[in-house]
C-alpha cells in the first residue's frame, strides 16, 4: 500500500486526485476509468476494483451484481476496514459514483428490489464522504434527461438532505476530516450548496420538489448550520480544536444568493438565546462572523442586523468585528446610515445601539454623529438628495444624539450647536414643506439635547405623525432582551401589600343623609338644555352695500363690524355686478394690502375667495392689477403667493361651465346669512310622491331621460393672455426685496406652476398655441434648476403644454429640440433624485410619444 501511495503521488494526474475533481460527463465513462486505473498499478486492490467496476459494466448476472455492489458497500461503510477503504475513499469514490448514474437507466437496475435498491445502490450516496456525494448527485442532476433514472437521481438527493447530509458535510470540515481541496472543488461546493434551490428549479421545473424550495432548503440549511456550531461548542468544551472556515463560507455563499432572510430567521434567534449566558457560544458566534470572506460579508452583517433586532444580542453575536474589519465598519457606520435610506427605525436603534453598547465602540458613535451633522447641515445635500432620505438622515442624527453622555456633549456642543443652525438655514430655505418641517423639529430637538442656558428652540408647525416620531426618537429606549432563557424558572410573585382603607392619599367619603325637604325645591333631576349649538348674538349688522363694505375693512377699527364685513364681501361681490365693475381694483387694492389686525377666524380664506370673487366678476382689469403687482418693490413673498394662487384659482372657476338655471356671478349666497333649521324648509310633499311613483314604476325603455348638455362659450378664453403674459415679464429683474432667478425660487417653483396651469386652462383658446410656445421657452432654460420644487414647476409646464396645443403646433415647435427633449425627459425620469419629478417626466414622454403618434397617423 505504501507503494502504490508513492505511485499514485507521482503518477497519478491532477484530474484523477481528490483534491482536483473533474465532474464532467465525459468522465464518467467506465471503460475510460477502467483502462486509466490499469496504467496506473497493478495491486491487489486495485485490481479488486478494476474487478468490480468491470461487473458493473458488464455482467448481467443479477447476483454478482448484488455481490458487487455489496463490497462497494463494504468500502464505503463508517466503520473503518483498512487501508483500502480509506483509498477507495479518497481517490476512487467519485469516479465510482459517476460509473452508477451512468449507469441507472441500464435493465438490471430496474430488476433490484426496493429493499436492495436502498440498501445497496441508494446507499453508496450516504455512507460515503458526503461532499463527494453531494457533487456527484447535482452534476448527475445536470446531465440526465428526464427519465425513470433522473427521478430515482432525484429520490436520492432527497433523502440524502433528509437523512442529514447537510450536518455531515458540515461537521467533517469542522473536524478538519474534509479533504485539502483546490480552491476550483471548494468553490464548486459552495456553488451547489448556496444555488442548490436554483439549480434544482431549473432542471425539474415544473416538478421540483418541496424540499427544494428555497423556503424548506434554506431552513434545512439553517439548521444545519446550528447544528455544526453547538457540535463545535461541545468539541471545544472536550478541549478538542475545531475549525469554522467552510460553515462561515457556506454562510457567506448562502446569503450573497439572496437568501439570507431566509437563513437569518432561524438562525439569528438561536444565537441570540445561546449567546446569553454561554461564553463559549460567544466565541464561537465571534469567530464564525470573522471567518466570513470580505467579498461576502456584507449580506451576513446586513442579515443578522435585520433578524437579530436589539442591540444587546447584536453585541453579543458580533462582538468587537466592527473594530476588527474594515468592510463591517464601513457597513455599519457609513453605508447603511448615510448611503442607504430605506431601513426601518428599529434596524437604526439596534446600530447606534450596538455602537454605543461597548467603551471600545463609542469613538465610533461620536464618528458617526460628526458624519451625520455634517451631512445633515450640508445645503447641496439638502438640494440633492430625496426627502425621504432627508428624513432617514434626520432619524439617524437624533437617536444618535439620544445616546450622548454627559461629557460628550459637552465635548461635542460646538459641532451640534454649528449643524443646528446650518441644517436648519437649509431646510428652511426649501420650497419642500415636509422639508422645512423637518428642519424645524430636528432643530427643537437638538436645542433640548444642548441645553444651551436654558434656552431652547420652539416652532409653529403642523404637528403629524412624522414629527412625533422624529420627537420620540429622543428619549432612549431600554434595550429589552426579550428571548426566553431555559434556565430560569417560573418566579413566585411577590406579597401585593394591600392600601389600607385610612390611607391619607385616598381620604373616605362621608355619607351624609339627605334631608327630605330639600328634594322638593331641587333641579338636578333636571336635564340640561343643549346650547353648544347656540350663538353669540352680535350688535353690529353685517354691510347691504360694497362701498360700506370697503369702508369697514379700511377705517372700522371694531372686530365684530370688521369680521362681518369680510364675511359678506364675497356675497356682495357677486351678487352686485355692476357695482362691482366699478370698484374691483380699489378692493382688490385693499384686500391686497389687508391685515388680521383681530385675529379673525378664516381671515386668509374670507380674503382669498373675496379676491377670486373679484377676479371672476371683473377678469381683466383685476388681472392685470395683480400681475403688474407681483414685480412690485415691498411686497411680502407670502402676498406674491396670494397673487399667484388667486390668478389660479379665478382662472380656473373662469374656464368651467355654468351650471343651468344659475347666473354667471351668482353662485355663492351671502355668507353672513343665519343658517335655517332644516325642519323650516321641507321637501314639498308632491316630490315626494313623485319619487315614489318613480322607484315604483317599471319602464322597458325610457329613452332620453334629460337633455343633452348645451354648449356654452369659455369665459377664460378670450381674457387668457391678461392672465398669462404679463407674469412673463421681468421675471429676469431682481428688485431690492425680491430676486426670483435667485434666492426666492420657492415663488420660481409657483409661478412657472401657475403658469402652467394657466395654459392648461386655455386648451382650445386660440391663444393657447403662442402661450405654450412662450412657456416652453421660459423653462428650457430653468429644466437643471437645482431646486426640486422649481424642477417639478418645469415639468408641469411641459405636461401642460403637451395637454394643451394641437400636435402639429408642438412638433412645430419642437423640431429644432424634440430629440434634446426626450432625452432630457428620460434622463429626469431615470435619474432624478425626486419621485414627483420622475413621475412628471414619464407622464411627459407619454403624452409627447402620442403627440407624435398622433401626428404621423394623420392624413
Amino acid at each position: 500500500m505504501d507503494d502504490m501511495q508513492s505511485m499514485r503521488e507521482e503518477e497519478i494526474p491532477a484530474s484523477l486526485g481528490r483534491c482536483d475533481l473533474t465532474l464532467t460527463s465525459s468522465s464518467s465513462d467506465p471503460r475510460e476509468l477502467i483502462s486509466t486505473l490499469q496504467t496506473l498499478t497493478s495491486s491487489s486492490d486495485t485490481r479488486e476494483l478494476i474487478a468490480t467496476l468491470q461487473t458493473l459494466n458488464s455482467s448481467s448476472d443479477t447476483r454478482e451484481l448484488i455481490s458487487t455492489l455489496q463490497t462497494l458497500n463494504d468500502l464505503t461503510a463508517d466503520v473503518p476496514c483498512g487501508a483500502a477503504s480509506a483509498e477507495f475513499k479518497s481517490s476512487y469514490y467519485t469516479r465510482t459514483l459517476q460509473v452508477l448514474i451512468s449507469r441507472i437507466n441500464v435493465d438490471w437496475v430496474q430488476k433490484l428490489t426496493v429493499a436492495q435498491r436502498r440498501d445497496l445502490w441508494d446507499g453508496l450516496f450516504f455512507h460515503g464522504p458526503p461532499e463527494q456525494a453531494l457533487l456527484v448527485l447535482m452534476d448527475g442532476l445536470g446531465t440526465l434527461s428526464p427519465s425513470a433514472g433522473r427521478d430515482h437521481l432525484v429520490d436520492i438527493l432527497e433523502e440524502f438532505l433528509r437523512s442529514g447530509g447537510l450536518d455531515r458535510l458540515l461537521w467533517s470540515y469542522c473536524q478538519g476530516q474534509g479533504p485539502r481541496d483546490s480552491p476550483q472543488l471548494r468553490e464548486a461546493l459552495l456553488g451547489r450548496l448556496a444555488g442548490l434551490p436554483d439549480l434544482t428549479a431549473n432542471r425539474l421545473h415544473p416538478h421540483n420538489r418541496e424540499l427544494f424550495l428555497p423556503e424548506r432548503y434554506c431552513a434545512l440549511l439553517a439548521n444545519a448550520l446550528l447544528h455544526a456550531l453547538e457540535n463545535t461548542c461541545q468539541a471545544l468544551r472536550n478541549g478538542c480544536d475545531c475549525s469554522l472556515v467552510f460553515v462561515a463560507q457556506v454562510l457567506g455563499k448562502v446569503c450573497i444568493h439572496g437568501n439570507s432572510a431566509l437563513v437569518f430567521g432561524l438562525l439569528a434567534p438561536r444565537l441570540s438565546l445561546c449567546t446569553r449566558s454561554d461564553v463559549v457560544w460567544q466565541r464561537v458566534s465571534w469567530k464564525l462572523m470573522e471567518n466570513v470572506p470580505e467579498r461576502w460579508l456584507e449580506p451576513v452583517v446586513t442579515g443578522m442586523v435585520l433578524a437579530i433586532g436589539r442591540p444587546a444580542a447584536l453585541s453579543r453575536v458580533l462582538g468587537n468585528l466592527v473594530l476588527k474589519n474594515k468592510k463591517a465598519q464601513f457597513l455599519l457606520t457609513h453605508k447603511m446610515l448615510l448611503l442607504q435610506y430605506h431601513h426601518p427605525t428599529a434596524v437604526l436603534r439596534t446600530i447606534l445601539g450596538y455602537l454605543a453598547a461597548d467603551r471600545e465602540r463609542r469613538p465610533l458613535l461620536i464618528q458617526v454623529l460628526r458624519s451625520v451633522c455634517e451631512t445633515w447641515s450640508s445645503p447641496s445635500s439638502v438640494r440633492n438628495t430625496p426627502v425621504e432620505q432627508q428624513l432617514y438622515v434626520s432619524r439617524v442624527l437624533l437617536l444618535s444624539a439620544s445616546l450622548l453622555k454627559g461629557e460628550e456633549i459637552t465635548l461635542l456642543r460646538s459641532e451640534l450647536l454649528q449643524c443646528m443652525l446650518g441644517g436648519m438655514q437649509s431646510h428652511l430655505d426649501s420650497g419642500v414643506v415636509r422639508l422645512r418641517r423637518l428642519g424645524m423639529v430636528v432643530g427643537e430637538c437638538l436645542s433640548s439635547c444642548m441645553d444651551l442656558n436654558g434656552t431652547k428652540l420652539a416652532f409653529e408647525f403642523e404637528r403629524d405623525e412624522e414629527t412625533e416620531e422624529l420627537r420620540s426618537l429622543m428619549t432612549p429606549q431600554e434595550d429589552e432582551d426579550s428571548d426566553p432563557d431555559p434556565e430560569d424558572g417560573l418566579k413566585p410573585c411577590p406579597d401585593v401589600t394591600p392600601v389600607p382603607r385610612e390611607s391619607p392619599m385616598l381620604p373616605e367619603l362621608e355619607e351624609t343623609p339627605a334631608e327630605p325637604d330639600s328634594d322638593l325645591d331641587s333641579d338636578d333631576d333636571l336635564t340640561p338644555y343643549d346650547m353648544s349649538c347656540d350663538q353669540e348674538l352680535s350688535k353690529a349688522t353685517p354691510p347691504r352695500y360694497l362701498s360700506d363694505c370697503m369702508d369697514a375693512l379700511q377705517t372700522s377699527s371694531d372686530a365684530g363690524h370688521v369680521e362681518l364685513s369680510l364675511r359678506a364681501a364675497e356675497g356682495l361681490v357677486r351678487k352686485n355686478v355692476s357695482t362691482t365693475r366699478e370698484v374691483s381694483v380699489q378692493m382688490a387694492r385693499v384686500l391686497l394690502h389687508l391685515e388680521d389686525r383681530f385675529s379673525t377666524p378664516g381671515f386668509l380664506s374670507l380674503r382669498h375667495t373675496t379676491m377670486v370673487a373679484l377676479a371672476v366678476t371683473d377678469p381683466a382689469p383685476v388681472a392685470k392689477y395683480l400681475t403688474s403687482e407681483f414685480y412690485s418693490l415691498n411686497y411680502s413673498l407670502r402676498q406674491r403667493l396670494d397673487m399667484l394662487e388667486v390668478l389660479a384659482m379665478s382662472a380656473q372657476e373662469l374656464s368651467q361651465p355654468i351650471r343651468a338655471g344659475e347666473a354667471p356671478n351668482e353662485r355663492a349666497a351671502l355668507v353672513a346669512e343665519v343658517t335655517s333649521y332644516p325642519g323650516d324648509d321641507p321637501v314639498h310633499w308632491r316630490q315626494v310622491v313623485e319619487r315614489r311613483i318613480q322607484g315604483k314604476t317599471r319602464r322597458i325603455s325610457k329613452g332620453v331621460t334629460r337633455p343633452p348638455a348645451k354648449g356654452t362659450a369659455n369665459r377664460y378664453a378670450p381674457v387668457a393672455g391678461h392672465f398669462f403674459f404679463p407674469l412673463l415679464q421681468n421675471h429676469d429683474r431682481p428688485q431690492v426685496t425680491f430676486d426670483l432667478l435667485g434666492s426666492d425660487h420657492l415663488v420660481l417653483g409657483r409661478l412657472i406652476h401657475t403658469l402652467g396651469l394657466l395654459v392648461h386652462l386655455a386648451v382650445n383658446a386660440p391663444v393657447a398655441p403662442q402661450m405654450g410656445r412662450a412657456l416652453l421657452d421660459f423653462v428650457w432654460a430653468l429644466r437643471y434648476h437645482a431646486d426640486q420644487m422649481v424642477r417639478r414647476g418645469v415639468l408641469f409646464a411641459v405636461c401642460s403644454v403637451f395637454l394643451s396645443m394641437p400636435s402639429e403646433s408642438l412638433l412645430t415647435e419642437l423640431s429644432e429640440t424634440l430629440f434634446e427633449t426626450r432625452a432630457w425627459l428620460a434622463d429626469v425620469a431615470e435619474a432624478d433624485t425626486d419621485a414627483d419629478c420622475r413621475s412628471l417626466a414619464v407622464q411627459s414622454l407619454v403624452l409627447l410619444e402620442k403627440s407624435l403618434k398622433r401626428q404621423l397617423e394623420a392624413p
